[in-house]
């Protein structure tokens, strides 16, 4: 299992390195086989900024943590995705095979799981063609943090959405 550190307005220390990679290593003793862990460390406006990735079977964990300290938010993103995993432990267990995930090492204390996945809301409308400035134009005016469009050069359903830093990103279909 190999954990991948990248920077971004950062230099990546050994020490900065391997402190990220003895605590994301914290996340394997759940699992028997991982995909590869990313962390990009980035420093935006004084902001110390970690996303973790990990990809187990088919599933993704992903967390993002920022404060004024690169340390702090290394521990506090690796909190927050040992809280997925003690969250979703049933459901991981049950998407993986017998005995890949070890639920047991999750805290006894994690409440059972009792979050019931409803449709509360059904929404139709129509999918006009338009290119990806036009859909964030679109995105804007009706002032929402996504919106779906027919994107008019692929002519496939796409997602535009405002990021936390407040750029935007596009979701794009891979049916491979």
């Amino acid at each position: 299992m190999a954990i991948i550190v990248r920077g971004k307005n950062i230099e990546i220390t050994p020490a900065l390195k391997e402190y990220v990679v003895k605590r994301a290593s914290k996340i394997t003793k759940y699992f028997d086989t991982l995909g590869e862990i990313t962390a990009i460390l980035a420093v935006e406006k004084g902001r110390h900024i970690i996303e973790l990735t990990v990809p187990v079977n088919g599933m993704i964990l992903r967390g993002e943590e920022a404060t004024a300290d690169m340390y702090t938010s290394i521990d506090l993103v690796v909190d927050k995705i040992e809280k997925q995993i003690e969250k979703y432990k049933t459901k991981i267990s049950r998407r993986m095979k017998v005995g890949a995930f070890k639920g047991e090492l999750v805290a006894a204390t994690a409440a059972p799981e009792v979050e019931e996945l409803h449709v509360v809301k059904t929404k139709r409308f129509a999918v006009k063609p338009m290119d990806i400035e036009e859909a964030i134009l679109q995105m804007n005016l009706v002032n929402h943090d996504f919106y779906v469009f027919s994107n008019s050069e692929t002519e496939e359903v796409n997602v535009v959405y405002r990021r936390k830093d407040g750029r935007y990103g596009l979701i794009e279909p891979d049916f491979n």
